[in-house]
């Protein structure tokens, strides 16, 4: 039907009336090459799918199915579980002071030093050595010895790519990967405003890290005229993509108009519009000045014993924001964090000024073994790994819960018996294609066929010879 006729692509990162006519204005050839990456990828998907699902059938009974990123996955789930499992807890101390100033103002320090060695984590090994440690501090009257300052810089995080944005929304609005991208796709295709649907935000499936020029330059106007000079970098912040295996065809999720603040955008519903300002937030927060931290280490010694002497040393830290830059508007979440003594204020105290010990209290901890995976921390996972493609770190988690082969608790993944038995199964007999790097690799020759560096059925070739024998060895 189209063989007489000429085939063109067009190509837009935002359905706003304006790029979707400039990309009619511009239209390109089909890309051939980038044709053959979606027919590979599509066909490895089916032949590990189709072939090793009824492996599955057979041999576990119940099983539902398998995937070639879908079961490495599950793989990192049940194997951190493993992990867990296995881990023995160590028992080990650590000594807390709580000194006050002249001033009367109150600071804690930790015991860094005894005996002229440095303390480990685990140099204290039980209550007894605790003891001991607290009975030589309440010895000794104490001084400041030396008082560290230094300024550092913290730079704002690039705009959103897919797995960020879906590792960001999960720890601040706990919305689940599925969740996120239905919400995103809601805010690309368009919402009504003033009469007229508008696309908000641009294609939200994407690795790229950068924005457009023009984007870039409403960022800096708002920021100009918002926030003052003094948050306004003299020049532009341009961002590369460090994820491995990145495909950076596509511009970050932004605003498609920075001047739509999420203030103004009360036609949004709920979820909506706080996953539009989170998306507006970093944007306008990545071409902010730095912030500026002023890092403060104290260290208290004996007031008997020389500036050299670690017979008993104790170390207070913290610091203190002198500007707070992109912070004013956004900060990026942390998995897994624990409370980080260093955000602490400190008193302002001098070297050589007596402090007053008003309680020296050991404490007992345990080595902790990993953590779960959360979504934010599987999908930074699989990202680092280069396993997987931004667009289907939703469909997998989802996948994975719907076979029953995990379930989420408290916002953790928690294998199932029969997701570690198909796991098990998959290590034994499939043992290469669980493995990180045979995925990633795999990613890598898809990239190669994107790119024309290597042609797309030597590709299969070479995957189905020595996949078709692994499946034939589980037939019996």
């Amino acid at each position: 039907l189209l063989k007489d006729k000429k085939v063109e692509r067009v190509v837009f990162n935002e359905i706003t009336k304006n790029a979707i006519l400039d990309a009619f204005d511009h239209p390109r050839d089909v890309d051939r090459e980038l044709v053959e990456a979606y027919l590979a990828r599509r066909a490895l998907d089916y032949l590990v799918g189709f072939n090793l699902s009824p492996v599955l059938w057979r041999k576990l009974p119940g099983s539902k199915s398998a995937g070639r990123v879908q079961s490495v996955a599950l793989r990192l789930i049940c194997e951190r579980e493993t992990e867990i499992e296995k881990f023995l807890p160590t028992e080990y101390w650590s000594v807390k002071c709580k000194f006050n100033t002249n001033s009367g103002e109150s600071m804690t320090a930790n015991l860094t030093h005894l005996n002229d060695e440095r303390l480990g984590k685990l140099a204290l090994a039980d209550e007894a050595a605790a003891h001991n440690a607290v009975t030589k501090i309440q010895a000794n009257s104490f001084i400041v010895s030396q008082v560290e300052k230094k300024q550092a810089r913290r730079n704002p995080s690039a705009p959103f790519t897919t797995s960020t944005l879906q590792q960001e929304a999960a720890r601040k609005l706990y919305f689940s990967a599925k969740r996120t991208m239905q919400i995103a796709q809601r805010l690309y295709e368009g919402i009504n405003v003033n009469g007229e649907t508008l696309g908000l935000i641009t294609y939200m499936r994407t690795d790229g890290v950068s924005m457009a020029q023009e984007a870039i330059d409403s960022c800096r106007t708002l920021i100009g005229e918002r926030y003052g000079p003094h948050y306004l970098p003299t020049n532009q912040r341009n961002y590369k993509s460090k994820a491995k295996n990145a495909q950076e065809a596509h511009e970050a999720v932004r605003p498609t108009d920075i001047s739509k603040r999420p203030d103004d955008m009360s036609m949004l519903e709920g979820d909506q519009r706080k996953l539009y300002e989170l998306i507006w937030n970093r944007a306008v927060a990545s071409q902010m000045q730095s912030a500026i931290l002023d890092q403060v280490a104290i260290d208290l010694r004996p007031n008997d014993k020389p500036r050299s002497d670690n017979s008993v040393t104790l170390r207070a830290t913290g610091s203190v924001i002198a500007f707070d830059g992109y912070l004013r508007l956004y900060q990026e979440g942390k998995d897994d964090n624990d409370n980080d003594e260093k955000e602490r204020i400190l008193p302002a105290v001098q070297e050589g000024e007596h402090l007053n010990l008003q309680s020296a209290k050991p404490e007992q901890h345990f080595t902790q073994p990993p953590p779960r995976f959360s979504e934010s921390s599987l999908v930074k996972k699989l990202e680092e790994l280069g396993i997987g493609r931004p667009s289907t770190y939703a469909s997998i988690i989802s996948v994975l819960q719907d076979r029953n082969y995990v379930r989420i608790d408290r916002r953790r993944f928690f294998p199932e018996d029969r997701g570690r038995l198909v796991t098990a199964f998959l290590s034994s007999f499939f043992t290469k294609y669980v493995e990180y790097d045979f995925t990633a690799d795999l990613e890598e020759k898809l990239d190669d066929i994107s790119g024309g560096r290597v042609d797309w059925k030597s590709v299969l070739r070479d995957f189905w010879h020595s996949f078709n024998e692994s499946i034939g060895s589980t037939s019996n």
